[in-house]
């Protein structure tokens, strides 16, 4: 049973920091790449970050670049958003997403709320 499970949400005031979780289970973890979108209140779907296999190549939205870093470890199947400098613009849900030429695979999201 193919499972992402997304950690780390909660309140946070502006300028404060968060890391996300997200650990996979029932597919090969270190063959798909793994990006965290968002969806802001009365938003759409927003792509942020992205990193491909292997751990070397990284993407980043404008939005969060120089904020937000997004890392992977396959040995514990798990990818990271840390998240530095929020803002409240930053308050959303933010999901896992994984992908290779087979399938995709989605998270059930965590809150993040900046807010004082």
């Amino acid at each position: 049973q193919v499972q992402l499970v997304e950690s780390g949400g909660g309140l946070v005031q502006p300028g404060g920091s968060l890391k996300l979780s997200c650990a996979a289970s029932g597919f090969t973890f270190s063959n798909v790449a793994l990006s965290w979108l968002r969806q802001g209140p009365g938003k759409g779907l927003e792509w942020i970050s992205e990193v491909l296999t292997g751990g070397s190549n990284t993407y980043y939205a404008d939005s969060v670049k120089g904020r937000f870093t997004i890392s992977r470890d396959d040995a514990k199947s798990t990818v990271y958003l840390q998240m530095s400098s929020l803002k409240p613009e930053d308050t959303a849900v933010y999901y896992c997403n994984a992908r290779n030429w087979q399938a995709e695979y989605w998270g059930q999201g965590t809150q993040v709320t900046v807010s004082s």
